[in-house]
């Protein structure tokens, strides 16, 4: 008995605090951003800790360009689970080419799980200079990442040509983001591309494989963190080989336009609005001699266009009351005529609230 009482404990322990902060979180959707943006943030770190063992074990083994499809295929399953977030691939048989250069659109941190689910083995990636003096350094350099100078154009020159020979030597492909920089925006769409990825392609006479992933701002967005299933298009590979430096931009924006084409075909629409509806029954007819406008302007005479201010949209109802308010005014105003009396200083007339207006003597 004692030993089912400790067993109902723990379990009570376990649950407690989870009922807590999923209560706590659910009642404010902000409060639940920053609660699954730390879950999807605590499995990279330990996934990335993890990493770090797996890194110098398979380095040191001579399995040092597999590093990246093992860590990346723990984040998926990992976090995909934890955050409840799918992909449905289309055309991953193209990821098979090797050698590579592997282009996906950039949206946000969430790629890194995209990336999970789709690196395939004897992939590497490109990164800046800088990184490698970061506390990722170590594990980027064990798991054979190629770093660019950006800041000297010699040397990022040097290190492309280095990068393509080693991808040549090594049959591996290399990940790269062309956009340079995440692009988050309500409708499908992405940045101009940067041409480093493409003059590497050229000059190694590699192909290009593009990656697309659809806009999946219904997922994830600043201030919100759902859940759901994502999709995944890779188009066939590109060939570079008859190809020279000058046919570079023509191969941009014939990669970006396939992309895009490829974008906006697997992003979910976005529903547009229909037509108002027509008004139901019969509407009242506004006159159209009024308040000193001429008959002669008819419903469909555009007063803008005779260099008159436009008249504001008047109600049916109050251009009748007004009229009825005219007719009355008048009526008013033809009695009161009739009963001035003449007075000794002018002409006295009854008015509104007593008030007596004095003319002058005649």
């Amino acid at each position: 008995m004692s030993f089912l009482i400790s067993i109902f404990k723990t379990i009570a322990y376990i649950s407690l605090p989870v009922i807590l902060i999923r209560t706590a979180v659910s009642s404010s959707p902000m409060r639940l951003y920053y609660f699954r943006r730390g879950l999807y943030l605590g499995c990279m770190t330990v996934v990335a800790t993890w990493g770090i063992v797996v890194a110098a074990t398979m380095s040191a083994t001579g399995y040092r360009y597999d590093v990246n499809w093992v860590i990346a295929r723990t984040f998926y399953a990992l976090a995909g689970s934890v955050m409840d977030i799918k992909v449905e691939v289309e055309g991953e048989e193209h990821m098979l080419t090797k050698p590579a250069v592997l282009l996906s659109n950039h949206q946000s941190m969430l790629d890194i799980l995209f990336v999970g689910r789709m690196m395939p083995k004897r992939t590497s990636i490109m990164a800046k200079k800088s990184l490698q003096y970061t506390p990722l350094g170590p594990f980027m350099v064990m798991s054979g990442a190629v770093f660019i100078d950006r800041g000297n154009n010699a040397r990022a020159v040097r290190s492309l040509e280095a990068a393509g020979q080693l991808m040549k030597d090594r049959k591996i492909s290399l990940w790269m983001y062309p956009e340079g920089t995440r692009h988050s925006s309500k409708e499908p769409d992405m940045l101009p591309f940067k041409k480093g990825a493409f003059h590497l392609a050229v000059q190694s006479s590699i192909p290009i494989v593009p990656i697309v992933t659809e806009n999946y701002w219904r997922v994830y967005r600043q201030g919100f963190f759902g859940s759901g299933i994502v999709k995944i298009r890779v188009l066939p590979p590109i060939p570079t080989e008859d190809l020279t430096p000058n046919d570079v931009p023509e191969l941009v924006e014939r990669v970006r336009d396939q992309m895009l084409d490829a974008l906006s075909d697997i992003s979910v629409k976005v529903e547009k609005q229909g037509p108002a509806e027509e008004p139901r029954g019969p509407q009242p007819t506004i006159p159209t001699e009024f308040h000193g406008i001429p008959s002669s302007f008819s419903s469909s005479h555009n007063i803008e266009d005779e260099g008159a201010f436009p008249l504001p949209d008047v109600k049916p109802e109050h251009v009748l009351e007004t009229t009825r308010t005219s007719s009355v005014v008048s009526i008013a105003s033809s009695d009161r005529e009739q009963r001035s009396e003449p007075s000794e200083n002018g002409t006295e007339t009854e008015e509104d609230e007593g008030m007596v207006l004095v003319g002058r003597p005649t």
